[in-house]
């Protein structure tokens, strides 16, 4: 646990060198400070990673579980807004650009956006004939170990926006990214459904806390 001369000694290192130099709950504690918690953050900061287990799995934390851990409610707020910076200034890079040369740019925006969520979202990126990223979208949302996906609304989607290819993202809230028999079925569906009218499905990417995995990195479709 930090004192207050480790705290002050946290901060000129963040400053001189960079938050690599930081242990999550230094991080988080400096994190809180600034955020307005005046009452010993680096205490609150070694509980809150004790019980999430990580620096990004406490600020992606339900503001409820926050609350119970004696968060109050603008810093659980607060720190949904920090939440929300990465995938923001991720998406900027890969925005208008040609995604498939900007392969880690995109898994990078990806986990950034979903592999902390605590259910399943089914995301979209859609791609032009360039494959230069034109809409980004999340399609539906489930629940812990579930997401509805139809591939008829994919692709009717898909022609809406005249992207001529996609990539398709989920998340396991489990952490562990291995694609399920059902995810593997579901995707050869959309990659069927897709195919006649001239679409094309990259790739289907699993992200979770653990990593990700590639449908066509494993050569499953």
């Amino acid at each position: 646990m930090m004192m207050e001369d480790g705290f002050t000694e946290a901060h000129h290192r963040f400053k001189a060198f960079g938050p690599d130099t930081l242990s999550d709950t230094e991080h988080l504690a400096l994190l809180l400070a600034r955020l307005g918690r005046k009452k010993d953050p680096a205490t609150l900061a070694a509980r809150l990673i004790s019980v999430f287990g990580s620096f990004a799995e406490t600020i992606a934390a339900p503001e409820s579980l926050l609350k119970m851990q004696g968060i109050s409610r603008q810093l659980a707020s607060d720190l949904k807004l920090v939440l929300a910076v990465p995938p923001r200034v991720l998406r900027k890079q890969i925005v208008g650009r040609t995604v498939l040369s900007r392969w880690d740019q995109v898994i990078d925006y990806c986990r950034a956006s979903m592999a902390f969520e605590p259910r399943e979202q089914f995301r979209i990126l859609f791609l032009d004939k360039k494959n230069q990223l034109i809409a980004d979208e999340v399609q539906q949302t489930g629940t812990v170990d579930h997401v509805p996906v139809y591939p008829r609304e994919v692709v009717r989607r898909t022609l809406e926006l005249s992207s001529s290819a996609i990539i398709l993202v989920h998340n396991h809230p489990s952490g562990d990214p291995t694609p399920s028999r059902a995810d593997i079925d579901m995707t050869r569906t959309i990659v069927e459904v897709a195919r006649p009218l001239g679409i094309l499905v990259h790739d289907h990417v699993i992200v979770g806390r653990n990593g990700h995995a590639s449908m066509k990195g494993l050569a499953l479709i």
